[in-house]
């Protein structure tokens, strides 16, 4: 049986943990991709939505845990990922 992970409270204790532990030992089963977004966005745009369609997007995107307009970038990027 594996480890759980810690509780870690901020990015210096993350990072003192990744760099000390052997994560092997540990239940990484609950991790989810984590994806940094490094380039600025440059251009804006306004969008008119219907309310239940915005506030299902934004239930959606707390889901996720992210903001729910970069969830929204995410689902045109996938879209047009798979054109």
């Amino acid at each position: 049986m594996k480890k759980k992970l810690p509780i870690l409270r901020s990015d210096a204790e993350a990072e003192a943990f990744v760099a000390n532990s052997d994560l092997t030992k540990y239940n990484l089963s609950g991790m989810v991709p984590m994806r940094f977004e490094f380039k600025p966005k440059d251009k804006s745009i306004n969008l008119r939505l219907p309310e239940p369609l915005l506030e299902a997007v934004r239930t959606r995107a707390k889901g996720a845990g992210i903001p729910y307009q970069r969830f929204i970038r995410l689902v045109l990027e996938k879209a047009l990922s798979e054109a």
